[in-house]
């Protein structure tokens, strides 16, 4: 359980700084140059995820059950609404109006998808894994949402046609995890039992 803590903390304590410690931030990207803290960002960002990663395969199937959602129904609806979860985190990456239009889809996607694994996994590993990237994400669209957008420039408006490639790839992701044995091959649990 502590190397799984330890590796939230980590994790978590970077990916918070811009929203607990923001002249912090900013002072270390003047001193330290917007690549060198971005380098040093995602250095420790990596050792907590790592750190995190192999805690929770320690833990996630000794540590104690606290809620069971298990109905075959359920992991189905489930399974269904990760495939807009992952046509965000995918719109996260492609200029086009979904991205524009859910301002956030990353963290969107990722409230989303922690919320649903939440439903169907009921362990106490579970609960801090997937309960820690759910907070975080909506502490930080809170966060984001409270700032003053910076003024962009006036551009031409993206192509319908990047949307297109954000629900093919996320299609694709969504299928291959719940039906081509990705998700058994990543994270060693298939989608339906």
């Amino acid at each position: 359980m502590t190397m799984l803590i330890v590796g939230l903390v980590i994790f978590f304590g970077v990916h918070l700084v811009r929203v607990v410690a923001p002249d912090y931030r900013a002072a270390m990207m003047t001193r330290m140059g917007t690549w060198g803290w971005k380098g040093v960002y995602a250095l420790v960002a990596l050792v907590g995820f790592v750190i995190m990663v192999m805690g929770y395969a320690e833990i996630r199937f000794t540590s104690p059950q606290l809620w069971a959602m298990d109905p075959p129904i359920v992991r189905m609806i489930v399974s269904l609404l990760m495939l807009p979860a992952l046509v965000l985190l995918v719109a996260t990456y492609v200029p086009g109006k979904l991205r524009t239009m859910a301002r956030h889809p990353m963290l969107i996607a990722t409230a989303l998808g922690a919320a649903l694994h939440l439903l169907v996994n009921g362990r106490l590993a579970d609960l801090l894994l997937f309960g820690s990237f759910l907070l975080w994400s909506l502490v930080v669209l809170y966060d984001a949402s409270t700032r003053r957008p910076p003024v962009a420039p006036t551009v031409k408006s993206p192509a319908l046609a990047w949307d297109g490639v954000a629900v093919a790839v996320g299609g694709f992701a969504w299928w291959w995890l719940a039906f081509g044995g990705g998700h058994l091959l990543l994270f060693g649990m298939p989608v339906m039992r």
